[in-house]
């Protein structure tokens, strides 16, 4: 197998990359190097020696499709991982049209180059809970710390009614849609991986996205956290190491699993809500975490648990690393690499 990551030098690509390298297969980065981080994770993964089986090409999807193209041929790639997107809401209600460019046309170009490729490599896609929009019509109960669903114990499935609500839901649910229509009617195997919160090491977390690592890197770095909402909004998350392990699975199961859409999370016993992550934050630390509160963001769900059952039914995955594991392995890396997030210091919002 040769492998493709676009976006392949960000927090989940740059995981996905190591996974792959230590197999012993070919694997090809391509980003632009846009957000803060990359090319500290570049070099990290490059520091690993991996004695030429890694490649690294500057590439944005949203003009170089036709490159990308030869670069398939070229290097004859077997699996591409399109990861390369605006991945912050908040972000794309200020600037709609950059989100759109990169989330839509991005990932249209991707499939073009796909399509029009002579390997055709198998394409599996990273979309969102967004898609799914607010979900005002699903009941839900507000107790001391979190918010539950009051009828959907197992979370929510993929037969869910799409409701593309802000500029990130539409440009998100658009590229989701063509990945799966390219399926059908062209005949590629496409897969789509609709995620929940993700976090885990070399997650170079911000206010408007990355939360977990985001409340990590501020409390570590003491610096301002503010909650937007009341805390008590709850995610399933989802260590990045299982989230590799489902990429892996789907491509080597590609024969049933070409075609779906699964939802991608930790699902309902691997859930919590932001007051509870301070919490276990301020377990690690030893201390309180000064907090300051600010009005609701759009869009933002009071709750979204994912029903995983369809991914363990059709390729066998299921999350292993829970939330306590999960936060403390990402706070002792976090500890341990307070000289990578200097990025912070060079934006007002984040400063104390």
């Amino acid at each position: 197998m040769r492998t493709l990551i676009t976006g392949g030098a960000g927090f989940i690509g740059i995981n996905l990359a190591k996974k792959i390298l230590e197999t012993g297969e070919d694997v090809v980065v391509v980003d632009n190097f846009f957000r803060p981080g990359t090319l500290q994770n570049i070099k990290w993964l490059e520091e690993q020696q991996f004695a030429g089986k890694l490649s690294v090409i500057s590439l944005d999807v949203r003009i170089d499709w036709k490159r990308l193209k030869e670069i398939i041929d070229d290097y004859q790639i077997d699996a591409l991982y399109h990861l390369a997107g605006q991945v912050a809401v908040t972000t794309s209600v200020v600037n709609p049209r950059e989100d759109f460019e990169i989330n839509a046309l991005g990932t249209f170009n991707v499939l073009e180059a796909i399509r029009l490729s002579e390997r055709k490599p198998l394409i599996i896609y990273t979309s969102t809970n967004k898609v799914f929009g607010g979900m005002e019509d699903i009941e839900i109960v507000e107790r001391e710390k979190d918010y539950i669903y009051k009828d959907f114990p197992l979370g929510i499935p993929e037969s869910r009614t799409l409701d593309f609500h802000s500029p990130y839901g539409c440009s998100k649910g658009a590229a989701d849609q063509y990945v799966r229509d390219y399926g059908r009617i062209y005949g590629l195997k496409t897969v789509v991986f609709r995620q929940s919160a993700i976090y885990g090491l070399r997650q170079m977390g911000v206010e408007d996205q990355g939360w977990i690592a985001w409340f990590t890197i501020a409390a570590v770095c003491n610096k301002k956290i503010t909650i937007y909402g009341n805390g008590k909004q709850v995610r399933d998350v989802l260590f990045v190491d299982d989230l590799v392990n489902a990429f892996q699975l789907a491509t080597e199961n590609i024969h049933k699993t070409a075609g779906n859409i699964f939802n991608i999370g930790g699902g309902p016993n691997f859930k919590m809500s932001l007051l509870e992550c301070l919490g276990m934050l301020e377990e690690q630390l030893g201390q309180k975490i000064d907090l300051t509160f600010d009005n609701w963001r759009p869009g933002d769900q009071p709750v979204y648990v994912s029903d995983i059952r369809k991914a363990k039914a059709t390729f066998g995955w299921e999350p292993k690393i829970g939330p306590q594991e999960g936060v403390r392995r990402l706070f002792e890396w976090v500890k341990s690499n307070t000289d990578l997030f200097a990025y912070i210091e060079h934006n007002p919002v984040f400063k104390k």
